[in-house]
């Protein structure tokens, strides 16, 4: 009861804590159809054209990386998972209609696209404006409309309305991302921009030629400077339209001192070089190529396109969020916001063995972290969960249990590893052993 209360008392909604507070609530009060309003939309032409697809492709690689609220030791390293409403905010659940997935995907979407976009905590526990330490259990990507000194005013869906609302909030409770390839993607004279420009160009110049006009010059064999000759010259005109029109076939017939010129062929330009050239261009700058796109892309292309293009882009997302959503406090205890990616899904199933030789022989995986890895359940020899080499002949040290799988007390430990005591002897020991595993695999 306790909780409760101290949710009504503290609890803060980036929509319902305006001066002055809503007083209703507009359910059902717009139905859509089939199109959702909360869904990222590419602007300025991106959305059709080759840019869309690159767009995509790219969140949809930064989506498939796991970022985790976690707590590190020391030296950075990893140590455990933090069981926070922030973590099941960027793994399970964003909010009513994105998981976690979904909503990485639509961060990194609008961040290319706008080259700035905002991070919106729109549930918390606590009111981030009064308090650095906050719950955050819901969140929403923003489209930044003004700048302030202290403060953002954002476009932001309200799952509570249905519609995308204004909100002004401090700088200090927003995530503010922005495109790490701002200069190349989003600048008004960048590689991209000059790309798309061209693209809208091509798609215009095909319309018109798509038209359905024929653009013809009909020299007729009289001077047209009087006002009747130009009068006969319309009514000629008009007539070989009416029969174009009104002809099953497109057929009209010209008087034999008359000359058609058609001018709708294909003009040599040079506009197809320029869209080749840029977009060579715009994949080199941000290290993709066609075989990523197409799926064709080697294990070593695809390392240098997530080193290259995708780090980056997952980089000033954690980065924002560890300095935005993380206090200082937070900070000291070892908390952090860090992204961590599958080595193993670029690697052939050809090399799965090898590499899981060296990784177990060298005692960097257990033989049940490896199984997990290729997608079999874990083995239940205890012998799957040791970190150490399979290779070698384990020593005295490494059994701590006797024939029938019990613990050996302490105390007789040390006859154990002299050859001594009511267990065994070593060599015994270790034969059992090494035979009641054999048994247990059927071998």
């Amino acid at each position: 009861m306790g909780n409760f209360t101290d949710r009504l008392q503290h609890a803060w909604n980036a929509f319902m804590n305006k001066d002055p507070t809503p007083t209703k609530t507009y359910y059902n009060e717009v139905s859509y159809g089939w199109y959702r309003p909360d869904r990222p939309h590419f602007t300025r032409g991106n959305e059709r054209s080759i840019i869309n697809a690159i767009y995509n492709r790219i969140a949809m690689d930064a989506a498939a990386v796991d970022i985790k609220h976690v707590r590190v030791d020391d030296n950075g390293n990893y140590v455990q998972i933090i069981d926070s409403g922030l973590n099941e905010c960027l793994s399970v659940s964003a909010n009513m209609d994105q998981t976690g997935r979904a909503f990485i995907q639509d961060i990194v979407m609008s961040l290319l696209d706008e080259g700035c976009v905002a991070v919106v905590p729109t549930d918390t526990k606590i009111d981030p404006k009064k308090s650095a330490t906050i719950d955050i259990e819901k969140m929403r990507v923003g489209h930044i409309v003004s700048w302030f000194p202290d403060a953002v005013k954002m476009e932001v869906y309200n799952e509570k309305s249905g519609k995308k609302e204004t909100v002004t909030l401090p700088k200090s409770v927003v995530c503010i991302i922005e495109n790490p390839f701002y200069s190349v993607m989003n600048e008004p004279n960048s590689t991209m921009q000059r790309l798309i420009r061209k693209l809208n160009l091509l798609d215009a110049i095909d319309e018109q030629s798509g038209a359905g006009k024929l653009d013809l010059i009909i020299q007729l064999p009289y001077l047209t400077k009087t006002e009747a000759k130009k009068q006969q010259a319309e009514n000629r005109r008009k007539t070989i339209e009416d029969q174009l029109a009104n002809s099953k076939y497109g057929i009209a017939y010209t008087d034999a001192t008359e000359h058609v010129t058609q001018l709708n062929r294909s003009l040599d330009n040079n506009l197809m070089n320029q869209i080749q050239y840029l977009t060579d261009m715009i994949y080199s700058q941000l290290g993709i190529t066609t075989e990523i796109l197409n799926g064709t892309a080697s294990d070593q292309i695809m390392n240098n396109y997530y080193s290259r293009t995708v780090e980056p882009i997952l980089s000033a997302i954690t980065d924002e969020m560890k300095r935005k959503f993380l206090s200082k406090t937070a900070r000291s205890q070892k908390q952090s916001i860090e992204f961590y990616r599958d080595p193993f899904k670029l690697v052939p199933v050809t090399q799965i063995a090898e590499i899981a030789d060296k990784f177990t022989r060298n005692e960097i995986l257990t033989s049940n972290e490896l199984r997990q890895i290729v997608g079999m359940r874990p083995a239940g020899d205890p012998g799957a969960d040791e970190l150490r080499n399979k290779n070698l002949s384990p020593s005295k040290d490494d059994y701590h249990i006797d024939v029938d799988g019990n613990p050996i007390p302490e105390e007789n430990m040390q006859m154990v590893a002299d050859g001594e005591g009511p267990e065994a002897t070593v060599d015994r020991l270790l034969e059992e052993l090494k035979l009641r595993r054999k048994n247990q695999n059927g071998v």
